[in-house]
């Protein structure tokens, strides 16, 4: 029996609110993707004042456009059930309370940001604050580069002496030919920022909803960034963003009964790339100038490890970002004088704090938001009825956004914290709405059917 192809969509129109919600939902990222800057330079304390400030804008905006809560993903509900309801069983309750918080306010902005903008929308703002961070950044280190001439440290961070490498805020290295770090004060989140404005841009710029001088700025200062950090995790990044891209742009011109030989041939490449990552390992690491231990990660992982299988099935206690007052956090992960709040690794991190119970929720979110984008990107009849717009370049971002963001979280822990949850939370929010004829209430839709009986697109309101 066929399926009947067609697609929800809500009215294109373009109102004060919705430019407002815009511009909120660009503050949003900011502060997001600024956590470190903002940390650096106004402390934490004032940090938090930013967050609750925001969470709470948020929290109103969700009171106002009354978010049908039971369509609501049922996989993200159960992780977060399960975050919280690790505080029975942490080993450090008062540390898990704190992480249950941050966690929850980190889920708001998403769930603000889908109950009032559409997808283009949103778009927007995630692409206007990736290129003001990427941009901004490499102003920063230009500044310091010129005028301040020396590395510097954080605010709260003890810069008298020989403090490591890694306190520093910027290490004056823009002149110097060494990896810059820009606003995030860190090279790896700098790269992965300036792939994510490289990807948003890219998407936009193909779409024409962006003037020509925004693309090539995003553009520029994102092969810049790139260049300039010359993170090895962020180009394997870019590498699979860019294979994954190649498949869907392949699978949307295959017709249904043969695009199983496109999943095929992604099942051959990616069994391919393992046993050359396998085989290849040390020549790899080489060069890419890599350590043997991937910059101490090895290590990190194996006590990581160490600690998990002593609580296999819930694990410690959910904490997010490790928080070094607590045991086991203020020696875990210690190299070259610096203790490291992050296993490097989200999936191994989840099941540390959570176990393997938390980890199955969070690899089935993970792989259905997955399976979502690649719909989204190539073949709806899985989300409903079907519409008959051309293929637009934005409804290829979710599947590249989860692309770039599950390859990271193999070297980085972001996924699970801040800007990392949020895209993922986010994607996760927007690809199931076109699941429901309504996501908010009230919600209009436009209802139309295929003329070619695959596949469709524009189901967004131009922005």
């Amino acid at each position: 029996m066929s399926v009947a192809r067609s697609l929800v969509s809500r009215v294109s129109t373009t109102t004060r609110p919705e430019t407002e919600s815009t511009l909120f939902a660009t503050l949003v990222f900011l502060v997001l993707f600024g956590g470190d800057p903002l940390r650096d330079s106004i402390n934490w304390a004032g940090w938090a004042v930013v967050c609750v400030a925001f969470v709470a804008a948020s929290i109103v905006v969700l009171v106002r456009h009354r978010i049908a809560w039971s369509r609501l993903p049922v996989l993200l509900g159960l992780f977060l059930l399960v975050v919280t309801a690790s505080i029975a069983w942490s080993a450090y309750p008062a540390g898990t309370a704190l992480g249950i918080v941050t966690q929850l306010m980190t889920t708001v902005a998403p769930l603000a940001m889908v109950a009032s903008l559409s997808w283009p929308s949103i778009v927007k703002a995630l692409g206007r604050a990736l290129r003001i961070v990427v941009v901004l950044s490499l102003l920063f280190e230009l500044v310091v580069s010129v005028f301040v001439r020396r590395p510097f440290c954080p605010v709260y961070v003890d810069c008298s002496g020989r403090p490591p490498a890694a306190f520093y805020w910027s290490r004056d290295n823009l002149l110097t030919g060494g990896q810059i770090q820009g606003l995030p004060g860190n090279s790896n989140l700098l790269a992965i920022f300036a792939l994510l404005a490289l990807v948003v841009t890219l998407c936009q710029a193909a779409d024409r909803v962006i003037t020509k001088r925004e693309a090539w700025l995003g553009v520029v200062a994102g092969v810049i960034a790139l260049a300039l950090t010359r993170s090895s995790t962020v180009l394997i990044c870019l590498v699979t963003t860019a294979v994954v891209l190649g498949f869907a742009l392949a699978a949307r011109r295959i017709p249904l009964r043969h695009r199983w030989v496109v999943g095929v041939a992604a099942l051959a490449v990616a069994g391919a790339a393992a046993v050359v990552a396998v085989v290849g390992r040390s020549a790899i690491l080489g060069l890419l100038g890599k350590s043997s231990d991937l910059t101490g990660r090895f290590t990190i992982w194996n006590d990581v490890y160490r600690l998990a299988v002593q609580r296999p099935v819930v694990g410690w206690g959910w904490t997010g970002y490790w928080q070094p007052f607590y045991k086991p956090f203020t020696d875990l992960a210690k190299r070259n004088g610096v203790v490291y709040l992050q296993a490097h690794d989200a999936y191994l991190d989840v099941w540390f704090q959570l176990g393997f119970v938390g980890l199955a929720l969070f690899v089935a979110l993970l792989v259905t938001t997955a399976a979502r984008s690649w719909w989204w990107a190539t073949d709806r009849r899985m989300l409903g009825p079907a519409s008959p717009a051309p293929w637009t370049a934005l409804d290829l971002l979710p599947l590249l956004l989860v692309a770039t963001m599950l390859v990271h979280a193999v070297t980085e822990s972001r996924l699970i914290v801040e800007w990392g949850w949020a895209i993922v939370t986010l994607v996760c929010l927007a690809t199931r709405a076109d699941n429901f004829r309504w996501w908010t209430t009230p919600q209009p839709v436009v209802l139309s059917v295929d003329r070619e009986g695959g596949p469709s697109a524009s189901r967004h309101p131009t922005a």
